[in-house]
């Protein structure tokens, strides 16, 4: 493999300079004082590191070990602080990472190759509709790819020290079931059949929070087959799925789209950005890269996406989602762009670089080339102009009601679980201006919650894996069969739609009565029930052993730097020999 692919930047602060311009445009409004409550974009000033969090509760482990990581940090840093830090940090890791990845000159230089390239990777519709359809752990993952991507090149050239790097490239994105799978991949792709097993081994060890607590859930890890049809990809204008696929588009939700994705000309300018990718991966020096592998990958994140549409594809997807266990990661297939996405930004970034050498080649001046670089950055910033300043202003902050804080103080070292009305998974509230948000309450509250986690998507209803949550739903007008079920509480929420508040509720005895948010108390309630002890302990240890890895990779690296540059370390750096 050419060491290019992996040689540093002698002149790195133009890209790192683009990645926080891009970062302040498309998060701007973000960044003002208060959160983003937006679909599934739901951060707390506090959340707890409880049962729920760990994956311990009814619902299937989706959120693991984010919550848990969540749960520690907020415990330190306010959560509206760490939401602004990672929508930032999203944009510009993003956009430099990409950027960092076209290989440089023999001066040490990327040039105007990688700003296209940090472009069309971060200035994408990907990164436009996961925002606001609120799913940031996913945007973390689809962030961390091309640091991956270049760790995963580093350990394949035999470069030192590229294997802990590699692991702790790999840890943002295993915050999640998805992308776990999204760098497994990524690795498994690029990084070589000799180092695979050991690379491969580590991006496991950060997984087994997820997979154990998936492993050992009552639910069996099996999810509805009507979820292929409603999260399939869809088409964003006149060329169809595939195009707006092939641009990172398609996602399943028409209300999470830009509304420039419409125009007549966006189909037009995919298909150039696809071209000047095509253009750049025909190169000859883009063979040196471990091109097959990764262009491989990003087909089959294409057909992923596509296969909610495809006859026969679909079938097989409905299948296994039914028969087998974690099948339900494949029912969004828009998600796995992600893997496409690499190839294509690297591609343009490549294809930028020898169009450039063909102007200069045939004697166009400075002036020539440098409109040619200008034009060709621009490209996605014109395909998608809405991106800029909170996706056209849709993500706004508001401030959560004061009746949040004083139900958490009435639940403050209580006991039995909270049963959140009206029951469904989804909010519109008045004091949110009625936008879509994922109900804050199992985040907010320092009790366990029982919440709906059914969807209806297109007005197809998409069922849900916690049994339990269908059980006390269906005992809610039964205050003494709530309290059999271990429910102490009824938290009933104002000014959202919703199904009725069952009558027997209002007649329970009031803790607080708010504006926002009424709690009842459930008299006589039993105990809450709790996980065994087998599912606790490997649950938990599962996530000691994975904050344990990263804790090695960074010592590890330390260490090393600490060897090459022979200056000796303060002494709470020092590694025990």
């Amino acid at each position: 493999m050419d060491e290019r692919w992996t040689r540093a930047d002698t002149r790195p602060w133009p890209a790192r300079v683009l990645a926080m311009v891009v970062a302040l445009l498309v998060t701007g409004p973000a960044l003002a004082p208060g959160f983003v409550l937006l679909r599934d974009m739901v951060f707390v000033p506090r959340q707890d590191l409880d049962a729920d969090a760990l994956g311990l509760g009814g619902s299937l482990p989706r959120a693991v070990p984010v919550d848990a990581v969540m749960g520690l940090l907020t415990s330190v840093v306010p959560g509206e602080l760490v939401q602004k830090l990672v929508l930032l940090a999203v944009v510009c890791s993003a956009v430099l990472g990409a950027a960092r990845l076209v290989p440089p000159d023999d001066d040490g230089r990327r040039g105007p190759a990688a700003l296209v390239a940090g472009l069309v990777y971060g200035w994408s519709p990907y990164l436009a509709e996961r925002l606001l359809m609120g799913h940031w752990t996913l945007l973390v993952a689809w962030a961390a790819l091309p640091w991956v991507l270049r760790q995963s090149l580093r350990l394949r050239a035999g470069v030192p020290g590229a294997l802990p790097r590699l692991v702790l490239a790999v840890a943002p994105a295993a915050l999640s079931p998805t992308g776990s799978v999204l760098a497994g991949g990524l690795v498994l792709a690029t990084v070589g059949r000799k180092r695979a097993p050991v690379a491969l081994g580590g991006v496991l060890l950060l997984s087994s929070p997820w997979i154990v607590a998936g492993a050992l859930h009552p639910a069996a890890g099996l999810s509805d087959p009507a979820g292929v049809a409603a999260f399939a990809g869809r088409a964003e204008g006149w060329g169809g799925t595939l195009v707006s696929v092939l641009g990172t588009g398609g996602v399943w939700n028409a209300g999470a789209v830009p509304g420039s994705r419409s125009s007549v000309l966006v189909p037009v300018l995919t298909l150039l950005v696809v071209a000047l990718a095509a253009l750049g991966w025909t190169a000859r020096g883009a063979r040196t890269c471990p091109a097959t592998g990764l262009l491989l990958l990003g087909g089959a994140g294409v057909l992923l996406a596509c296969a909610g549409t495809l006859p026969g594809l679909s079938d097989a997807l409905e299948w296994a989602v039914r028969a087998v266990p974690g099948a339900g990661l494949l029912r969004d297939g828009q998600k796995w762009v992600a893997w496409w996405a690499l190839p294509l930004a690297i591609g343009a970034g490549l294809g930028a670089a020898r169009l450039l050498e063909l102007v200069r080649a045939r004697g166009g001046g400075r002036i020539a080339a440098g409109a040619l670089a200008t034009g060709l950055a621009l490209l996605p910033v014109i395909t998608l102009p809405d991106l800029a300043w909170g996706v056209g202003g849709r993500l706004q902050v508001v401030d959560y009601p004061a009746d949040w804080q004083r139900v958490r103080d009435a639940l403050d070292g209580q006991g039995g679980d909270v049963l959140v009305l009206p029951f469904g998974a989804y909010r519109s509230f008045e004091w949110n201006d009625g936008r879509p948000q994922l109900d804050p309450a199992s985040r907010w509250l320092p009790r366990p919650t029982v919440t709906d986690d059914e969807l209806v998507v297109g007005g197809r209803p998409v069922a849900g894996e916690d049994e339990r949550a269908r059980t006390v739903a269906a005992a809610a007008d039964d205050p003494a069969e709530l309290a059999r079920l271990g429910v102490g509480w009824v938290l009933v929420e104002r000014g959202t739609p919703g199904r009725p508040v069952p009558a027997a509720v209002d007649g329970l005895p009031v803790v607080v009565d708010g504006p926002d948010l009424r709690l009842h108390r459930v008299p006589g309630a039993a105990p809450s029930p709790s996980a065994s002890l087998v599912r606790v302990t490997a649950v938990v240890g599962t996530h000691a052993l994975g904050l344990g890895v990263c804790g090695v990779a960074l010592l590890w690296i330390t260490a090393a730097t600490s060897t090459v540059t022979g200056r000796r370390l303060p002494s709470w750096k020092r590694v025990p020999r």
